[in-house]
């Protein structure tokens, strides 16, 4: 019989999945049979935008973590597709900083060339995943969503593509009970213009928190602040935007924080953070790691120590993205079609992770991270047909995003970088990011 592989999720990760496999079947391999689920009704992941929160139509936990007017918050030179360019796919380079609808569009762009819609079962969640020794089968069991039917099939392999940003942390604090505001964590902030006017406390101190704060700035609110617990961010901050430390308790309306300060707030967003969640694995097949760049178990970034027939995919915080998550895919893919091997000696794949681990530890500076995961993307594309390209320009735009963020956080997006795939600059864009208050697709084009 064909072999099986079971893919849980169509967002970035799942999608780059199908389009390696793809890609092998166009240059003429015999691939195994495909199988995709995806629990919302379209591709995208995270960026398949919903104004849904809590629960969906079907009562289902919303994966959706994106909101309304979500511009990328890093250059578009360092995610880019290795296969499919911004400019193939707009007809023309585009300024660097995209919003949300223009990524979708990109995204989904790709996988409508490479014809792999048909591999995905929609509005499908997986139930359970469990595996037989034995046989070496894994049965996967899954909800159809629209024909309320549950139903399992198996499979030889299982790749996790579910992702690690759609499941809040949420933290308890004396007095939120009793507070007489808004209390919402990031991953159901949806408008910024809700919070126009008022005085909006920010929990935590790194990319949400920065870029949310800079939506309520944005789109009016009166004032910002936002509270860390181990370090400010530290950019310099409009004159209506304080940085606090910790928040202890909340009085009424106002907020305490560690240093005895007070702030009076008509709503706080929490911006702490995800928890990896995958309630549809047993314990000896489910990943436990926190948000790090080497995540625990996982041999290469992407082959489960404990059963190296199942794989995760994008489970490592991010400075790369899209390219990172075809890199995983393609060795994957080369895995599972037999032209790569996994040792079979588990000793040797811990201490796979373990130098990973290690090297990550050796250094908390931002380029050694940046560096750290272009070496890990430059090291899987070597063993596989995934077009390479410049991870060192890549580097160089984040590098100079960095700066530009440290010069100026509320204009670091109306810089522009050279592409790393085409060759070519891109232009500045028409508006100014803090004067940008249409994010339509129609609105980022226009020339």
């Amino acid at each position: 019989m064909k072999k099986r592989v079971a893919i849980i999720g169509a967002g970035p990760s799942g999608l780059a999945q199908l389009r390696a496999f793809q890609s092998a079947a166009q240059k003429g391999a015999d691939i195994p049979e495909i199988v995709c689920f995806e629990k919302q009704s379209n591709w995208g992941g995270l960026w398949n935008y919903t104004w849904r929160t809590g629960l969906d139509e079907y009562g289902e936990p919303v994966h959706c973590s994106m909101y309304r007017y979500l511009w990328t918050n890093g250059p578009k030179e360092g995610l880019e597709f290795a296969d499919y360019s911004f400019e193939e796919h707009f007809g023309k380079q585009i300024a660097s900083y995209p919003p949300r609808a223009v990524m979708f569009d990109y995204i989904e762009g790709r996988v409508v060339k490479a014809g792999v819609r048909d591999w995905i079962r929609f509005s499908t969640v997986v139930r359970h995943v469990e595996y037989d020794e034995d046989r070496e089968i894994f049965t996967v069991t899954v909800h159809d969503l629209v024909k309320d039917h549950m139903y399992a099939e198996e499979f030889d392999h299982v790749i996790v593509a579910s992702g690690h940003f759609s499941t809040p942390n949420v933290p308890e604090y004396e007095g939120f009970s009793t507070f007489n505001g808004r209390i919402v964590h990031a991953h159901d902030f949806r408008d910024a213009r809700e919070f126009a006017g008022k005085d909006v406390l920010i929990m935590g101190s790194s990319y949400s928190a920065e870029d949310i704060g800079s939506q309520c700035w944005k789109y009016g609110a009166k004032s910002v602040t936002s509270c860390y617990r181990s370090a400010p961010m530290g950019f310099k901050w409009p004159d209506n935007w304080q940085e606090k430390p910790a928040l202890v308790r909340v009085e009424g309306k106002e907020a305490v924080f560690k240093d005895g300060s007070r702030k009076e707030v008509d709503a706080i967003i929490l911006c702490t953070g995800y928890k990896h969640y995958f309630p549809f694995l047993p314990d000896d097949l489910r990943l436990k790691t926190a948000n790090r760049l080497a995540a625990a178990d996982l041999y290469k970034g992407v082959v489960w120590v404990h059963n190296p027939r199942l794989f995760y995919l994008g489970m490592q915080d991010q400075w790369f993205t899209f390219n990172m998550f075809d890199a995983q895919a393609w060795y994957v893919r080369d895995i599972v079609l037999g032209r790569l091997e996994v040792p079979q000696d588990k000793q040797v794949l811990m201490a796979d992770v373990r130098e990973r681990e290690e090297r990550e530890e050796a250094s908390d500076d931002v380029k050694y991270a940046i560096r750290y995961q272009a070496d890990y993307v430059q090291e899987l594309i070597a063993e596989t047909d995934y077009p390479s390209f410049d991870v060192d320009g890549a580097c160089a735009a984040f590098y100079e995003w960095k700066r530009h963020k440290a010069e100026d956080i509320m204009a670091f997006r109306n810089h522009s970088y050279r592409s790393v795939i085409t060759g070519t600059m891109a232009p500045k864009h028409h508006t100014p990011w803090k004067d940008a208050l249409d994010d339509s697709m129609e609105a980022y084009l226009m020339n």
